[in-house]
């Protein structure tokens, strides 16, 4: 790993550190949730007084498991999820005292519906429509219907006041989130496509927010320091890529090695792990009702399920413009249906209104093809 302040390699931890922090928060009588969606409305688990803890599964190891009751042919990270969860051998499910999901892709849903065997299981109804009047009427609901189970689960009672508390520091950390991504807008950019990868990973793993604010403020001050003394990790000839497409997980490191190997630098994520889920921040307006605010900004998130999903092609033209991208590569993960036919239109967008080179990819967590992407990344970055 190059040369990054030590907090960064708390971020590369943070995973690992996380499994055993988890049962210290059990030990202490605090009560973990267990979410799979950037559409879960944290704010509210942590106004429970509980942690949120993100379950999709990044390995490739539990797919067997998962597929012992899933089809084959699913989509990768749902398998791993659900394989996860049947082995019990990811310390975050077996810890969690309840799982929150979302009806995002038809995989997840229907999974949800095992997983419920195993597990207490609140799934939130999400409109995949932001374009029709009653979209926030109905997110609000599923917001308080989402308040009322973690009051029972948990028997206590979450305020309004500690709602708001709790979307001022999700803000902090969206803001934090968001300056650490605007280093890739330097030209060389400050930071390589693994670094921020991990720091967004280990993020999602970070237990006391607090704390992983502070780190992310210091380690954002520190970079921006050396960097204006002249130190450079990135040559300034590379080509700038934007990846866009699924939730990669488990096939992100291979692909942004590979992309990284080939003369080519990843300065911004436009996925669930990304530029996207923090682009918005939540109203904190005191006189309006903090559920419409919350169902404003967790709405707007342009996934491939929304239907039109108009807000990614938005982000993805601001994108191409403030990060001054060369090429843009669509990784889709196999028998995701929605990001996969949503290619298309991506496509029309990135190289006739954006003038800018595209390709897709189509892959999973395995290492199979890795031969196969290396020999596509490396020529369509020599051909920018």
């Amino acid at each position: 790993m190059s040369n990054l302040p030590e907090q960064f390699n708390e971020f590369s931890e943070a995973r690992r550190n996380a499994f055993v922090r988890v049962k210290e928060f059990k030990d202490q009588g605090k009560h973990i949730v267990g979410v799979f969606c950037t559409f879960t409305p944290r704010e509210i688990i942590y106004a429970s007084g509980a942690v949120a803890v993100g379950l999709c599964g990044t390995s490739e190891e539990p797919i067997p498991d998962g597929e012992k009751h899933l089809p084959k042919n699913l989509c990768p990270m749902v398998k791993s999820s659900y394989g996860f969860a049947l082995s019990q051998k990811c310390p975050f499910t077996y810890f969690s005292d309840i799982l929150v999901g979302e009806t995002t892709c038809d995989g997840k849903k229907k999974m949800y519906e095992l997983l419920s065997k195993l597990k207490p299981m609140h799934v939130m109804q999400l409109p995949q429509a932001i374009d029709r009047s009653y979209a926030v009427d109905v997110w609000v609901e599923e917001l308080k219907l989402l308040r009322e189970r973690l009051e029972k689960e948990f028997n206590i009672e979450i305020t309004e006041d500690a709602i708001r508390e709790q979307v001022k520091k999700c803000n902090v950390e969206r803001s934090l989130l968001r300056e650490f991504y605007e280093l890739g807008k330097l030209n060389p950019p400050a930071v390589t496509g693994t670094e921020m990868q991990t720091v967004l990973e280990g993020a999602g793993f970070t237990l006391d927010k607090d704390v992983q604010n502070k780190n992310i403020r210091e380690m954002i001050d520190k970079i921006k320091d050396e960097y204006n003394k002249g130190q450079r990790k990135v040559d300034g000839g590379k080509k700038r890529i934007l990846v866009t497409g699924c939730p990669i997980g488990g096939a992100a490191n291979k692909v942004i090695k590979i992309i990284e190997e080939s003369d080519g630098v990843v300065v911004c994520f436009e996925n669930c792990g990304g530029v996207k889920s923090n682009s918005r921040l939540v109203d904190e307006d005191p006189k309006r009702d903090v559920y419409v605010e919350l169902a404003e900004k967790y709405l707007n998130i342009g996934c491939s399920v929304m239907a039109p999903n108009d807000n990614r092609i938005e982000m993805l033209g601001e994108l191409i413009d403030e990060y001054k991208i060369d090429g843009v590569i669509d990784v889709v993960l196999q028998a995701c249906h929605t990001f996969n036919v949503e290619t298309h239109r991506v496509k029309e967008f990135v190289t006739k209104e954006k003038k800018t080179p595209y390709m897709s990819l189509e892959t999973d967590y395995s290492q199979a093809d890795t031969g196969q992407l290396k020999t596509r990344i490396a020529a369509f970055i020599e051909m920018l």
